[in-house]
């Protein structure tokens, strides 16, 4: 749902331009570290995505730190934001997230790569669950 309002956005017009001819397209895709980022990125909160505020850097001092998720690399950063905000909310993602991660320089069927590989598995750990 976000995604078409996202490319209806992107088009600037209700007239999409023609889509290049699928033998000239490349198939999308991402390298191994990438793919890497997506699956660690299940185990992280929502939480991580947010800038510790005053309290938890409170907390961090009393408490000691906890490690930081966060990728020193911005385009990694913003595929990691993507994959947790996909992983707990499915293609349920914001516009602006959507957006946010084409400029970090992915495109939109990369995103929807990644969200139906992460749906696909969520799929197969139910139906796991289920036979156990």
């Amino acid at each position: 749902m976000a995604y078409l309002q996202f490319a209806e956005a992107a088009a600037g017009s209700a007239v999409a331009p023609a889509p290049a001819p699928t033998a000239f397209r490349a198939k999308p895709s991402f390298s191994p570290l990438e793919w890497s980022v997506i699956a660690l990125a299940r185990r992280d909160r929502v939480s991580s995505l947010r800038e510790p505020g005053r309290v938890a850097m409170a907390m961090g001092v009393l408490f000691g730190e906890r490690p930081n998720p966060r990728l020193a690399d911005p385009k990694l950063e913003a595929l990691r934001r993507m994959a947790v905000l996909s992983w707990r909310h499915g293609y349920e993602v914001d516009t602006s997230e959507i957006r946010r991660f084409v400029e970090a320089g992915y495109d939109l069927r990369q995103y929807e790569l990644m969200v139906d590989s992460i749906a696909a598995d969520a799929s197969r750990a139910r139906q796991r669950r289920r036979a156990a």
